[in-house]
Formats: structure tokens, sequence, C-alpha cells
């Protein structure tokens, strides 16, 4: 990647990470392409350099935390660490991205809403191939015998709503960062599959 081309990226970035707090503040229908670029002191042509429009914006967020979380999964996933091990340190990977990521998250829950046929499509292809990450390490700890898991979808779809939930609770002004609060949720969480 060229110098301008990370310089674009990094400023896409920027972009993404300030409109999706506004969007998350505001709405998505009550934000916008102005209010996104009053907020972050640019011209709304600035913007549609980056991005064709504010739904553009949004979908390039999700699929960048979506390409993310695979990645994320398929590198714990490789680990050589027992079942146990693997699926405790990914909901602590994924809880601790999610609070970080707070407003990208929370723009997820409702996509029908938001993002067109071609786009959700895409949307849920990609959030199916992240869950599919559990269903095998589910499937693998039921098979080693560490899991008391009958339903697997049922139990992939708890996790992640436990997870993704944290988003609606989690302060950074409490007691603890996100890494240690990430920590002590997923060990809870996974009382929920060990037998």
């Amino acid at each position: 990647m060229s110098l301008r081309e990370r310089k674009t990226a990094k400023r896409k970035d920027e972009i993404l990470k300030s409109a999706l707090s506004l969007l998350a503040e505001k709405g998505y229908h009550g934000t916008t392409m102005e209010d996104i670029a009053s907020h972050l002191f640019m011209t709304k042509g600035s913007i549609y350099y980056y991005f064709k429009d504010k739904q553009d914006l949004v979908y390039q967020s999700q699929l960048k935390i979506m390409h993310r979380s695979i990645n994320n999964i398929n590198e714990v996933k490789k680990l050589d660490l027992p079942v146990t091990e693997r699926l405790e340190k990914i909901i602590a990977i994924h809880i601790e991205y999610a609070v970080r990521e707070r407003a990208g998250f929370e723009l997820m829950v409702n996509p029908n809403e938001i993002f067109s046929a071609e786009q959700l499509k895409e949307i849920l292809y990609l959030r199916d191939k992240y869950a599919s990450g559990y269903d095998d390490l589910l499937q693998e700890g039921v098979d080693s015998g560490d899991f008391s898991v009958d339903h697997i979808k049922i139990v992939r779809n708890t996790l992640l709503g436990a997870m993704n939930w944290v988003t609606q609770w989690f302060s950074f002004e409490g007691e603890m960062n996100e890494k240690q609060f990430a920590t002590i949720v997923a060990k809870y969480i996974m009382r929920i599959v060990l037998k």
C-alpha cells in the first residue's frame, strides 16, 4: 500500500469513527450528512470524496467490523490451546472490540432498516460466516466432552446476544478498563457451555 493509500485509509477510518459516534447518538434517520460534516469540521463534499452517502458510510463501517471480527475468530481458532480456552479468548476479544467500537456495533441491530438488498445480503453473509466460527468451536467442545450443548445454534445466538448487549451497560468511567471487563464477562459467559 502506497503512502497516499495509507493516508486515505487512515482518514477514512477517522471519519468512520467520528461519524459513527454521532449516528449512534442521534440515530441513523436523525442524522444528516450535514450533521456529520459539521461534527467533523469538514465540508460535505470532503466526506463525499470518501463515501457515496450516509448509507455507504454505515455499510463500510459494518464491513470493517465484520471482516475484523472474522479475522479475530479465525486467528483464535488456529491457536494451540484447548477448545475451552479458545472459546473464552474469542468471547473476551469480541466483548473488548464491541466496547471499543460501540457505535458501530449498535448500528448493527437492525441492518434491514438501513441497507439496500445487495448490501444486506453481504452483511448477513459475513454475519453467518462469523457465527459459523462459534459453531465450529462449540461442536469441537461437544465432541471433546468439554461443553454441554444440545442446540449449537441456540447456544451460539445466546452467547452473541450476551456479548453484544454489554455495550449497553459498560462504562469507561467504571473501575475496570475494557480488557479487564471483557476477561471477567467471558468467564461468566463460559458457564453457559461448560459441563
